[in-house]
């Protein structure tokens, strides 16, 4: 089978394997306990928070460990909601958002928010304009992703940062799982980001949430303060241990990566671009890992099928989205429900290798001739 659906899961990276397992058999201990293994494994739980905290920027205090991104936008969302209450009522969000991003608004909306989702221009980011009008003195709180997962655009987050600045008693959360590894994600004017390394080649089953000082969170979770007061549960040292790897790794390489996965994206476009019926979804604005397409009149999981057939993996829209409905960010950016119904997306990495895709563009010649009437 040829993956080409790195946006929902990525292999582990063998590096960060071997680290989960060295770290896991060397510290047997939980990093709580007060005995003297404990305290091996905690101060080696802290020289990793310390690390990821100089990875990205921030205090080790202000990292808060989780089972994953779902778990953290969760605790994000409705930790701030909840401490500051007092604050409103209102939030601000768009049509790009993960399940779990837009499927704790929903939850809030249960108890009394309001949601008011922010426009999106022709390219897929925030209209600012439209959003310094959707502000009011009783916004509590405002979530737009860094980069979302469907169309792959690139959000302006500094710039709606700067303008929330005005706002003291609005907090700004945003969703960068699709961003680490790929682009430079600015913490500058963020209250709260979120992430999880099975996005960058790392493991499934954590997360974290970057926390500012400043900021405040009522738990999701009670009974005990773990390696913080916001989220209760045993330090899972081998999984910080492995996301501190996979963090360094991507970091490390990012530009390199991205040039290459930028001339794949280029060739494969320019191949895709000249069926008459293609039409490109990802915008100018889009990273150049996640290809978004429709093929006019046929359904995006119709198409899919026929390249699973071909030993070929895409998916039709996030892994996590309801599925038989249209995608909201290609509707959003196109206007177009048909269009939106036909999406699909394609989401490459440096593991992509040449001989895969000459192969998909075969399999896809084949299957349009299939398929397109």
């Amino acid at each position: 089978m040829i993956y080409l659906d790195y946006a929902a899961n990525t292999p582990t990276d063998s590096e960060v394997m071997s680290c989960f397992f060295e770290i896991n058999n060397r510290y047997m201990a939980n990093p709580n306990s007060t005995h003297s293994l404990g305290r091996q494994a905690k101060a080696e739980m802290d020289r990793i928070t310390e690390h990821i905290a100089k990875l990205t920027g921030v205090k080790p205090s202000e990292l808060i460990y989780t089972s994953g991104a779902s778990e953290a936008n969760n605790l994000a969302i409705k930790g701030l909601v909840n401490a500051y209450r007092n604050n409103g009522k209102h939030i601000i969000s768009t049509c790009l958002e993960h399940p779990s991003v837009s499927g704790a608004l929903t939850y809030l909306q249960t108890q009394g928010y309001e949601i008011d989702l922010v426009d999106i221009t022709k390219d897929g980011v925030v209209d600012l304009i439209h959003f310094k009008e959707l502000l009011r003195k009783d916004t509590v709180l405002v979530t737009v992703c860094a980069v979302d997962s469907e169309l792959g655009v690139i959000q302006p987050i500094d710039e709606i940062g700067k303008i929330l600045k005005e706002y003291p008693d609005c907090y700004f959360h945003t969703d960068a799982t699709q961003a680490i590894g790929k682009v430079e994600v600015p913490l500058q004017y963020v209250d709260c980001m979120t992430f999880t390394p099975h996005k960058f080649y790392g493991l499934n089953g954590c997360g974290i949430l970057i926390k500012k000082g400043k900021v405040v969170l009522e738990p999701l979770f009670h009974g005990g303060t773990s390696t913080t007061i916001y989220r209760s549960g045993t330090p899972a040292l081998a999984l910080a241990a492995a996301m501190d790897k996979a963090l360094e790794i991507a970091l490390m390489h990012l530009p390199e990566r991205c040039d290459a996965v930028k001339r794949m994206n280029e060739d494969l476009c320019k191949f895709l671009v000249s069926f008459n019926k293609v039409r490109i979804n990802s915008t100018a604005c889009s990273v150049p890992h996640i290809i978004n397409l429709s093929v006019q009149g046929v359904r995006g999981g119709k198409f899919q099928e026929a390249l699973e057939l071909e030993g070929i993996c895409v998916s039709v829209k996030s892994a996590c989205s309801v599925p038989g409905s249209p995608s909201r960010p290609v509707y959003a950016v196109t206007g177009d429900k048909k269009n939106a119904m036909c999406s699909w997306r394609i989401s490459l990495s440096h593991l992509t290798t040449k001989e895969e895709l000459n192969y998909f563009q075969e399999a896809f010649t084949r299957c349009y001739s299939t398929l397109v009437q």
